[in-house]
């Protein structure tokens, strides 16, 4: 390799004498670096999502390639958080694809040692039936005066964070229909 073949192929050197001084571009290119390709490249379509983990609600572009995530990156059209991301919210991927990502209903029964696995019907019968015995065991009609309650205290709910203003508004009208009055917000604690 000549002596000019090598100079050139040092970026500090393409840096300072070329059209490039921050190098930004063409300087700080390899040969490495021009056959990569963004991740993104290979995706069918991107999904619209707002990141799960806090209040804040920044828009994320979910990136699918046969019907499998392959990268979630900040939104730029978000007026909320234009493209960025924090670091929770850029390792969001590893909750849908992570190892230790439960696929299968767990359920451990009382006094028991071990998990075994439900389908998820016979989960959601157990969880209703568990909300209306408690919801029948802990209503009061009447107070001692006689004054019509129509309301249970054997049900209370504490939402987080994560959830939007629409959430919050259908679980308080979900939990009011319910009967119960003990319904607070992680954000407001």
């Amino acid at each position: 390799m000549n002596v000019r073949r090598l100079l050139e192929s040092w970026p500090v050197y393409r840096q300072l004498s070329g059209a490039d001084p921050l190098g930004r571009g063409a300087a700080a290119e390899s040969a490495r670096s021009e056959a990569m390709q963004p991740r993104t490249a290979t995706a069918d379509r991107v999904a619209k999502s707002i990141c799960p983990y806090c209040a804040v609600g920044c828009a994320q572009d979910v990136f699918v390639a046969h019907e499998k995530v392959i990268q979630i990156e900040g939104n730029p059209d978000s007026p909320i958080s234009r493209g960025r991301l924090c670091p929770k919210g850029s390792a969001s991927k590893q909750l849908v694809t992570g190892p230790q990502r439960e696929q299968k209903v767990l359920y451990r029964a009382p006094y028991a040692t071990e998990w075994t696995h439900l389908d998820l019907d016979t989960a959601m019968e157990m969880v209703v039936d568990r909300v209306l015995d408690a919801r029948a065991k802990g209503w009061q009609e009447h107070d001692d005066q006689g004054n019509r309650l129509r309301r249970t205290m054997g049900i209370a709910h504490l939402g987080g964070a994560t959830l939007d203003n629409e959430e919050n508004y259908v679980i308080k009208k979900l939990y009011t229909a319910l009967g119960a009055i003990q319904i607070e917000n992680q954000a407001r604690v």
